[in-house]
């Protein structure tokens, strides 16, 4: 039976609570994972392990500060598939990946913040990188800067098309765009691996390398369960000299 007129009436049915929870524990987890690995990346840098303090022109900062801008876009279309997902499978993904580049975009700020250089480089994205190799460009470098969008990135409209979809439409464009995006980071993290002044940095640029190659090749198969191929994209390839 209804409730008179002077009755209180519930504000929000108990399963809007539950998906309110849920939402701010998501948020303070990400939190919490910033700090973490933001911790963990200064301590890897403590005693004798610092080796080379890198400066802002440095192979090892224009990495981190190009990286956390990639995996920050990375982050955010994991965060909308893990949302709007109906399939287990997807929304499982979708989280892992969440998760663990969160925990990179922490250790990657906390290098930065040990070297006193801040997350947001003052040059154009990809500057770091240089034909010849050498840091700082020398005259027969040529750099491998780009002042847009950084390759296989998404662009606004392409967000905001991911954020429109629903159920296995946001699954597929989910995995196409993912897969886009890290074909698209696969040259810097090649690059730091093989450059960069810090063991640390390129140990941790070759892991990450080939945790993202397996994700590509699983997103891929994850697509063509879906009756769905990755969108047509030629991805930029390392010089070699």
């Amino acid at each position: 039976m209804a409730g008179g007129p002077g009755e209180q009436q519930p504000v929000e049915p108990p399963h809007q609570w539950t998906r309110s929870w849920t939402v701010a524990l998501a948020a303070l987890g990400a939190v919490a994972l910033l700090v973490l690995g933001a911790t963990a990346g200064i301590a890897l840098f403590s005693g004798r392990s610092a080796g080379v303090v890198p400066d802002a022109g440095s192979v090892d900062a224009g990495f981190a500060q190009d990286m956390i801008a990639h995996h920050r876009q990375g982050v955010l279309m994991a965060s909308l598939a893990d949302r709007q997902t109906d399939d287990p499978e997807i929304q499982r993904y979708a989280y892992d990946m969440a998760y663990t580049q969160t925990a990179q975009i922490g250790q990657m700020e906390g290098w930065l913040a040990l070297w006193g250089l801040p997350e947001i480089g003052t040059g154009p994205h990809m500057a770091w990188m240089t034909v010849g190799g050498h840091q700082h460009g020398g005259s027969s470098d040529a750099p491998l800067a780009t002042t847009g969008l950084m390759p296989g990135m998404a662009t606004t409209n392409e967000v905001a098309r991911l954020q429109s979809l629903h159920g296995k439409a946001s699954d597929i464009y989910f995995l196409q765009l993912m897969i886009r995006h890290h074909e698209g980071g696969t040259p810097m993290m090649q690059y730091a691996a093989q450059r960069a002044a810090n063991q640390v940095v390129r140990n941790f640029a070759q892991q990450m390398l080939a945790t993202q190659s397996a994700e590509v090749a699983d997103m891929t198969a994850m697509l063509a369960a879906r009756g769905a191929r990755p969108l047509d994209y030629t991805a930029p390839v390392l010089p070699t000299n």
